[in-house]
């Protein structure tokens, strides 16, 4: 299949530049705002309660000094007003995001004279042009619907990242919008998917029918790809979104139920499951579990290499989520025809994925024994019966005043003025400047 591009290559690559730095400068707002509201809603209310401003002085920022990176260049790092410094990761986050559009074009969008539609990173023989086909669809507007699809998981990857690597959280605000939006979208057009949400060899049926007994021979017979995907691409659609959503949260959240129950630790934290959903929800299930499994060997290279500098066990595991997730993408023609070999199981991959698990529980079982007997693990904290002077005691600590360590009482206000500390007194309560401590008597 020949694609037909009306611009040169150089002048796309310029305007993703541009566009992506400029949605860079957003991306810095997101990750700046998101994690300073605990609720999903307040997150998102946050992004456009006021325009960009400076902390400290509060002064609301031109527009001028708001160009991607010129801008800050154009200030030399500093605040117009109060002339505090501004960190150059905000430039450095443009620039990426610019540079980020034009690697993820290049992958996927083939480029140069009448390219070939099979020269994608992410085509496969199987994929959405055959299967449920384009449905009126041109292919040069294929491949652009699907790159700016991409687009927006890489870009919720991108600020889930830089928020995890600052805070060690993902906050829901910059993964469900984008999950919701997966499945939208793969509803809506149904040709976003990279490979059919199941397809089989077709050879599974007289390869295994020694091993395996009668009735599950009509199970493993079949077309390569299910006729009802032709049939019903919106539903096919949605199929794929959902049970990669589904997929791509299951498996994370196992990872992370065996970790409790086999090392006593919390393998992978909440935000980690809710990210891989979100991937899951635009790539389907099968590209998502080959990034699941790249990520621990990206997290072991960036372990190995800092472990003379980084003393710290934790480590935020989403950003190696999130690169494993742009390699899938961007060498999935590369890495299918392993993958393909596993999921052409068909059927028979459910007693595979169950002897897989119970064999990582074993495993996982056998390092909490050798844990134990090596006296590794942490001592165990005894939990004693909470009493009537153990809540005494907390409710006294629980109004002790932080400041002077005594007691807080109602004194009249009085006294207070007379030893000059009035002032002082209202400052520490936050009545400072308050109405309601302004229009008080003067107890004098």
């Amino acid at each position: 299949m020949i694609l037909h591009f009306d611009l040169p290559d150089w002048m796309i690559i310029s305007y993703l530049f541009i566009i992506g730095s400029v949605i860079g400068s957003f991306l810095n707002v997101c990750v700046h705002r998101i994690p300073s509201e605990p609720r999903f809603l307040d997150q998102l209310r946050s992004l456009w309660n006021r325009p960009s401003h400076c902390p400290r002085c509060d002064t609301d920022i031109f527009w001028s000094d708001n160009i991607p990176i010129f801008g800050w260049i154009k200030l030399r790092g500093r605040c117009r007003n109060c002339q505090m410094r501004i960190s150059p990761r905000y430039p450095l986050v443009e620039f990426a995001n610019g540079c980020l559009f034009v690697l993820v074009y290049l992958f996927e969008v083939p480029g140069g004279f009448h390219p070939l539609l099979s020269e994608s990173s992410i085509y496969s023989e199987i994929g959405p042009q055959i299967y449920p086909g384009l449905n009126g669809w041109s292919p040069e507007a294929f491949v652009w619907l699907r790159y700016a699809f991409h687009m927006v998981m890489i870009e919720a990857l991108l600020v889930a990242s830089l928020i995890d690597f600052d805070l060690r959280i993902i906050p829901d605000g910059s993964t469900l919008p984008a999950m919701i939006f997966a499945v939208i979208a793969s509803t809506t057009f149904g040709i976003l998917h990279i490979v059919p949400v199941w397809f089989q060899d077709e050879s599974l049926a007289r390869t295994f029918s020694i091993v395996t007994p009668d009735w599950v021979h009509p199970l493993i017979s079949g077309p390569r790809v299910p006729e009802w995907i032709s049939l019903h691409p919106h539903l096919h659609g949605l199929a794929v979104s959902l049970i990669g959503l589904i997929v791509g949260g299951g498996v994370v959240w196992a990872v992370r139920l065996l970790g409790f129950l086999f090392l006593r630790e919390e393998a992978m934290g909440f935000g980690d499951v809710v990210l891989m959903a979100m991937v899951g929800a635009f790539l389907g299930w099968q590209p998502t579990v080959v990034a699941f499994f790249l990520a621990p060997l990206f997290a072991l290279l960036a372990i190995l290499g800092t472990a003379v500098f980084v003393r710290d066990r934790s480590i935020p595991y989403g950003p190696y989520l999130s690169l494993a997730t742009l390699v899938t993408v961007l060498f999935w023609k590369q890495i299918s025809p392993i993958g393909t070999r596993f999921f052409d199981l068909g059927i028979l991959l459910f007693p595979l994925i169950l002897f897989l698990t119970g064999l990582f529980a074993a495993c996982l079982a056998m390092v909490f024994a050798v844990k134990k007997a090596m006296g590794w693990l942490p001592p165990e904290i005894e939990m004693g019966v909470w009493r009537a002077a153990d809540q005494n005691c907390f409710v006294a600590g629980e109004n002790v005043d932080r400041h002077s360590c005594r007691w807080k009482s109602e004194d009249w206000e009085g006294c207070a003025s007379g030893r000059g500390q009035i002032h002082e007194e209202r400052w520490r309560r936050g009545q400072a400047g308050s109405s309601n401590s302004m229009n008080r008597p003067n107890p004098w």
